[in-house]
């Protein structure tokens, strides 16, 4: 996955996630993306510092890590995220956080609040989730939020033929 900060002919500046390169040249040609504030169509890729990881910036890293960390978690270093990503999640470190941690309980309340959020404000369309989001690409049906369960290889279909999906956050319990 590639993260490229847009611009919009309006100067609105926003991030999107693409599979790769040639996967943001197809949506753009097609005219598939827009902007999130105005909608406008007119969208190209603003500049952006390339993230280079280097031995002396991972050093910063941890230091400003063991700092700010409280007591019994030193060594861990932070790791970057995405914008969209709860703050939470950006707080994390590389370290694996455990369900003792007072962190795993933040990072799961905000993953089941994102995902109530999510599921509030969509319709649930089952296991015709792929066939919905087809059909509303291509104009068949009315574009709304859906949401649904899909295989992998649906999935990866789907975003072949440019079509935005995203996994819905999977929350502790689920993986019982």
């Amino acid at each position: 996955m590639i993260r490229y900060s847009l611009l919009c002919d309006n100067a609105h500046s926003f991030e999107a996630w693409f599979r790769n390169s040639g996967d943001y040249d197809l949506q753009s040609s097609k005219g598939l993306i827009s902007c999130p504030v105005c909608g406008s169509p007119l969208v190209s890729k603003a500049l952006m510092a390339p993230a280079v990881a280097t031995a002396e910036k991972r050093e910063e890293r941890q230091q400003a890590a063991q700092a700010a960390a409280p007591a019994g978690s030193a060594g861990e270093s932070s790791s970057g995220t995405a914008a969209s990503v709860p703050a939470a999640v950006a707080e994390t470190s590389n370290a694996a956080l455990v369900p003792s941690d007072a962190r795993y309980a933040e990072l799961v309340s905000k993953l089941r609040e994102l995902r109530a959020q999510m599921t509030a404000n969509a319709e649930h369309v089952g296991t015709a989730f792929a066939e919905e989001a087809r059909k509303m690409h291509y104009g068949e049906t009315d574009h709304r939020d859906i949401y649904g369960e899909t295989n992998a290889e649906d999935a990866r279909a789907l975003l072949e033929e440019g079509i935005s999906i995203l996994p819905l956050p999977v929350l502790p319990e689920e993986r019982n």
